[in-house]
């Protein structure tokens, strides 16, 4: 398998590819970094709630642990399809790996999945807004009488107003590439956050006025276990990505990627327990579900955290964007209009379309949504499908019978694609069943 990979060549052309690499010559730090950026997003704020939930420390650090097996194999395998389907797109890789037919099931759970990233990244951008406008307008007189706030401060406006003015410039054009520099900026973004989570709880846990969370028993605690592992799904995604970061990587051995990939994850494992941990150990499980919600909105600290986590975030949406359009295409072209040329104009008109249909509607449901928490545990639930059943499960199976392989490593590989097809199957249901229970409600 490593000799199989390593003399792939870079599968993407020099301009960019639909991917939106910048660059086919991707060095392993800027691989990592790239990783770090698609996994450490909006789930970041979810995990301190996803630790209540789990009913403490312990459960939920067992299920991240368990969790990392599933992630850097999923990773691997992806990573190796990628060499040998020469595909730069994952669901490219799905639909010459595994056939037509799941390939098309791959392009609509992926569509579904980039819509509800958008939805949940729209959310946590406004949740931030509204703590900032809460921050800078006094909601009161000098006499201590209450006022209503204007208008201009209301989360309806402000996010409506940075989608159109900021947002949409930036998820227009044709090409996006995954710049190393807002790749760092994220990673930055995510380590201050961390950091000021483990500084509040030494520092000011006591000047929040907050007891000290409650133990949970034993029974309840592994009963609500299961229920974050599509929170930890979310938050440690970057497999949709991973195939063009690897097809663009200087360096595709198979054995450096699996370091690239172990590295990256680890890094994850880290800043994600840290800030579950600490945000849990500050805040109980009266913690939010975006955990910046917990915290005075006229901490200085806490204001920097929310600006430069929402820039990371805004870089992102466009990039999920990008990846939207190319999949609404490739569902909605056959092979006989794909072969035929379109005219730049017309090319234009579709592009702008699809992305003011994209963004009013992610924009109109994240306005409407109450809790973040609600969004990620369904995006959790598709999640598994590009964590266990696709790159784990079905491409590992299908490849096993293209390969030389004795029949002891063959029946190993098999054995760990049905146990990885089971768990995505199982955290699919559950997160449906948490939703239909939450809608219930």
């Amino acid at each position: 398998m490593e000799r199989a990979a390593g003399e792939g060549r870079p599968l993407l052309p020099a301009a960019g590819g639909s991917a939106g690499l910048s660059s086919p010559e991707l060095s392993s730090a800027g691989a990592v970094f790239i990783l770090l950026k698609s996994a450490l997003g909006a789930g970041l704020l979810s995990f301190p709630w996803a630790f209540g939930r789990a009913g403490g420390a312990v459960p939920a650090l067992l299920v991240e642990l368990g969790s990392l097996v599933f992630l850097v194999s999923g990773l691997a395998v992806l990573g190796y399809a990628a060499a040998l389907s020469a595909q730069p797109t994952y669901q490219g890789v799905v639909r010459a790996v595994c056939g037509a037919a799941v390939g098309k099931l791959c392009e609509v759970c992926f569509l579904l999945n980039l819509f509800m990233i958008s939805v949940a990244l729209l959310r946590v951008v406004g949740d931030q807004l509204e703590k900032l406008c809460d921050s800078l307008y006094l909601n009161g007189t000098l006499s201590g009488a209450p006022q209503l706030p204007p208008w201009y401060v209301d989360q309806r406006f402000t996010l409506s107003a940075l989608c159109v003015l900021v947002i949409f410039p930036l998820s227009v054009p044709r090409e996006i590439g995954f710049q190393k520099y807002s790749s760092i900026l994220g990673t930055l973004a995510a380590c201050y956050l961390t950091l000021v989570i483990i500084l509040k709880y030494y520092l000011q846990a006591e000047s929040l006025s907050l007891n000290e969370p409650l133990q949970p028993s034993r029974s309840s605690s592994w009963t609500s276990i299961f229920s974050v592992i599509p929170t930890i799904c979310f938050g440690f995604q970057c497999h949709e990505a991973c195939v063009a970061i690897y097809s663009s990587m200087r360096n595709q051995s198979f054995s450096h990627w699996v370091a690239v990939s172990v590295l990256s994850m680890l890094i994850c494992l880290l800043i994600y327990s840290l800030t579950g941990l600490y945000g849990y150990l500050t805040f109980g499980e009266a913690v939010a579900s975006d955990v910046l919600m917990s915290y005075p909105g006229n901490d200085p600290v806490v204001i920097i955290a929310r600006l430069l986590f929402g820039v990371s975030v805004v870089t992102i949406y466009p990039i999920v964007v990008l990846l939207g359009r190319s999949v609404v295409k490739d569902l909605w072209a056959t092979p006989k209009r794909r072969a035929v040329a379109v005219s730049e104009a017309h090319e234009r008109c579709s592009r702008v379309a699809l992305t003011v249909t994209w963004m009013a509607a992610t924009l109109g449901i994240a306005l409407f949504v109450p809790d973040i928490g609600k969004v990620i545990e369904l995006i959790g639930g598709i999640s598994a499908f590009f964590i266990f059943i696709f790159p784990a499960g079905l491409c590992l199976v299908c490849m096993t019978g293209t390969r030389s392989l004795g029949p002891r490593k063959r029946a190993a590989l098999i054995a760990w694609g049905v146990l990885s097809v089971l768990g995505g199957a199982f955290v699919c249901g559950q997160s449906a069943a948490l939703a239909v229970l939450g809608l219930l409600r």
